[in-house]
């Protein structure tokens, strides 16, 4: 085992492909983190109705990281044999699916925001507040999607650094927004959580503009010819809708799943789910790293599998399926010590009640708790199985345990046993986690995740079953 770190080569593409994504995904916490913090000077309503927007908008990107995730297999494949022409009218594909489905989500939040709202909470405070946020924000639904499919196509062909910048800039503009349009500064109206909503909307326009000056004057992959990105044919809509599908169904359900149980912690309270909120801005920050790793895994398996390197690519996988849960443990041993001061930062005006507080601290220890076993199936599934060209057990085993298993067990806790609130979150992790995680272990080991898209990976995997065959 410890001869699988000794590869150099592992260990500069990994960091090399890892620490540009993590650092990208840091700044785009950062975005919502300061959004949180500077919105919690307003007090619980005000946050808690952020969070729940923020929900709404967590449940979009969802569907549009299905989408750009499942587009990757596509990318990273075709990018290890250099196939530009099928890159662009991949992301043409992906560009016009996730343009239905932003287009489709911001209608909805136009036309009926208190409805939306109304599935969290019932308090009129709550469903003003919200409205305000949730019409206003709305706006950026839309150059968020864009953004995502322009950031997968560029990580999956290893560029990396453009995805970085943009997110930097945008960052550093929405926190200077949300400073001068929520209180009032630099000549700009006090306009509160208008003026959050505004900024983020204006922010996430400008990096989508950002990327598409820049992709022209360096001539990158998103550099070409509309035709090139939306010549693709009926054909290619079949092959990429049965890799595709399958992940955003995959995406969507689980993040419907998390929706759910987010209503059910919203229902049993705001402060409750003000502290929900907490945790979450929090747990973005944390989950940064990992999505590094895991979009490193996602590229580097993907492209020896796509040039029929697979030896290569399970040799790869091992490291990761390793490096992910490991480094979570670090993670977690910093979030059970440092919890109180973090929890901290969030009432430095002492305007959040001690009832968030107190469930905060609770349920980030119960979180770090359990990141380590929650790593292992989201490695395996996002990391390992897509880039390996398999799209469809992930969606096997987190809908089983999502929706056939902790969903009802979480419900009946909380509306038949009635337990605390901290309680119910520990029942949605443990009995989401534990199952998945035998599942994804058992198929792993099968190697029934390699699945080429590429007529180069096809030969070769014969070739691995072949030898594995005969040892």
């Amino acid at each position: 085992m410890i001869s699988l770190f000794k590869d150099k080569g592992f260990w500069k593409n990994a960091l090399t492909l890892a620490i540009p994504v993590a650092l990208q995904n840091m700044l785009i916490s950062s975005f919502t983190l300061a959004d949180t913090l500077l919105v919690s000077k307003l007090g619980d309503v005000a946050l808690s109705s952020v969070g729940m927007v923020g929900q709404w908008g967590w449940l979009i990107t969802m569907f549009v990281t299905g989408f750009c995730s499942g587009t990757t297999v596509f990318v990273s494949q075709y990018w290890g044999i250099k196939n530009k022409k099928k890159i662009r009218s991949t992301c043409g594909i992906a560009l016009t699916a996730v343009m239905f489905i932003t287009i489709l989500f911001t209608t909805v939040s136009f036309l009926c925001p208190q409805r939306v709202i109304g599935l969290f909470n019932k308090d009129p405070q709550i469903i003003k507040e919200g409205t305000i946020y949730l019409t206003n924000v709305a706006y950026s639904f839309f150059a968020v999607g864009l953004s995502n499919v322009f950031s997968y196509v560029l990580r999956s062909t290893e560029q990396v650094r453009l995805p970085m910048y943009v997110s930097a800039f945008t960052t550093v503009l929405n926190i200077f927004l949300d400073y001068c349009m929520i209180f009032g500064k630099f000549g700009f109206p006090e306009m509160g959580i208008k003026g959050a909503a505004l900024a983020t909307s204006i922010s996430a326009w400008a990096g989508v503009i950002v990327v598409v000056i820049a992709s022209v004057i360096k001539k990158n992959i998103l550099f070409g010819r509309l035709k090139e990105f939306f010549c693709f044919t009926k054909e290619d809509v079949v092959v990429y809708s049965k890799k595709v599908l399958p992940v955003v169904c995959n995406e969507a359900m689980w993040g419907l799943g998390a929706f759910t149980f987010n209503l059910i912690f919203a229902n049993m309270g705001y402060e409750y789910f003000a502290a929900v909120t907490i945790l979450r801005s929090f747990e973005n920050i944390a989950f940064v790293f990992f999505i590094g790793l895991c979009s490193s895994a996602s590229i580097m398996i993907g492209k020896s599998v796509g040039k029929g390197k697979i030896e290569r690519a399970v040799d790869d996988s091992k490291r990761f399926a390793i490096l992910v849960p490991s480094f979570a443990v670090v993670i977690a041993i910093i979030v059970i010590s440092l919890r109180t001061q973090l929890v901290g930062i969030f009432n430095l005006g002492n305007n959040i009640s001690q009832v968030t507080i107190e469930s905060a601290k609770i349920i980030m220890a119960i979180y770090a708790f359990e990141l380590p076993i929650r790593m292992i199936p989201y490695i395996q599934i996002v990391g390992i199985f897509r880039s390996g060209g398999d799209t469809i057990n992930g969606v096997k085993y987190d809908i089983s345990c999502v929706w056939g298993i902790s969903i009802p067990v979480t419900l009946f806790s909380v509306y038949v046993l009635k337990v605390p609130f901290v309680v119910a979150f520990a029942i949605m992790y443990v009995f989401e986690d534990y199952v998945k995680t035998f599942l994804c272990i058992r198929h792993y080991r099968s190697y029934k995740w390699l699945k080429p898209v590429t007529k180069e990976g096809l030969k070769a995997l014969e070739e691995f079953k072949s030898k594995k065959m005969n040892v």
